[in-house]
């Protein structure tokens, strides 16, 4: 099986102004971006809440945490599932040092995944008249006579 060839993310991190209003709405409501990216990539739409609610649970039982695990997972599976280019390690920078940008870029890869192309296929018939089958009749033959013998 062939594999495709690995692409580009379709914006980069910090691209806010190539979609104003995925950042706008990520700037007022951070955490809203986030469940609504979760959701439309087919994960539950609370999964974002781990980000906000694990480091207070880690810092309390004494484990560090240091890359937000929602963000992470969401952003190293769509780079799979879409064949981006990148790696662990950038995923872990962009989700530790830029997590709100990281939701942003991945709203916009959605957005623009969604857009399914309009295919117009044309097909022209030919349409061939034929001329219709000539029937040729041939007479039918009469009975043959009948003979009347002598008994």
């Amino acid at each position: 099986m062939a594999h495709q060839p690995l692409t580009k993310w379709e914006s980069g991190l910090c691209d806010c102004f190539e979609n104003a209003s995925t950042c706008c709405y990520g700037f007022w409501c951070c955490p809203c971006l986030a469940c609504t990216v979760a959701g439309r990539y087919g994960e539950n739409r609370c999964l974002p809440l781990c980000d906000i609610i694990s480091p207070a649970v880690c810092t309390a039982c004494g484990f560090p945490l240091f890359a937000p695990p929602a963000v992470l997972s969401l952003r190293a599976s769509m780079r799979g599932k879409y064949g981006i280019k990148g790696s662990i390690c950038k995923d872990i920078l962009a989700s530790c040092f830029c997590i709100w940008c990281s939701w942003c870029q991945m709203h916009r890869e959605l957005k623009h995944r969604s857009k399914t192309p309009t295919i117009i296929n044309v097909n022209t018939q030919t349409i061939v008249q034929q001329p219709a089958p000539m029937v040729i009749m041939q007479p039918t033959l009469a009975a043959p006579p009948y003979y009347v013998g002598h008994q």
